[in-house]
């Protein structure tokens, strides 16, 4: 298997789980960062029906397309939730960003055949992918 450094980057559709309307917020900067980058990104966060003029889904199972990766700004205990979900909805491939994950949603997304990126922001490693 590809290192998922590698990987991930030729992977074009994304669900941000943890978006925001406050543009400050990361789960808001990494949303528009994908989004103009050229990725299918949908919005996830119950809270929201629209980010950026784009519909926002309550979760994971309400989205139109099956995301190839799921990225996560949420904290650690609904983090291990996330990754049920995505279990459950057969996703592969999960990014816990910087603060979101914890050792145990980690150790649950790898023992379900899970590739794994944390402790790394895509925003940043986005960036070397360009360079």
């Amino acid at each position: 298997m590809d290192n998922p450094l590698e990987l991930f980057p030729k992977l074009r559709t994304w669900a941000v789980i943890g978006v925001s309307n406050d543009r400050n917020k990361y789960g808001n900067k990494i949303f528009r960062d994908l989004r103009e980058a050229g990725y299918t990104v949908y919005a996830v966060n119950p809270k929201l029906t629209e980010v950026e003029g784009e519909p926002c889904y309550a979760s994971l199972k309400d989205l139109p397309d099956k995301p190839e990766v799921v990225d996560v700004v949420v904290p650690p205990a609904v983090a291990e939730k996330i990754v049920d979900d995505c279990l459950e909805q057969n996703i592969q491939n999960i990014w816990f960003q910087p603060g979101s994950e914890s050792d145990q949603a980690i150790k649950k997304a790898k023992a379900g055949g899970m590739t794994v990126v944390a402790n790394a922001c895509i925003m940043i490693q986005k960036q070397a992918w360009s360079s």
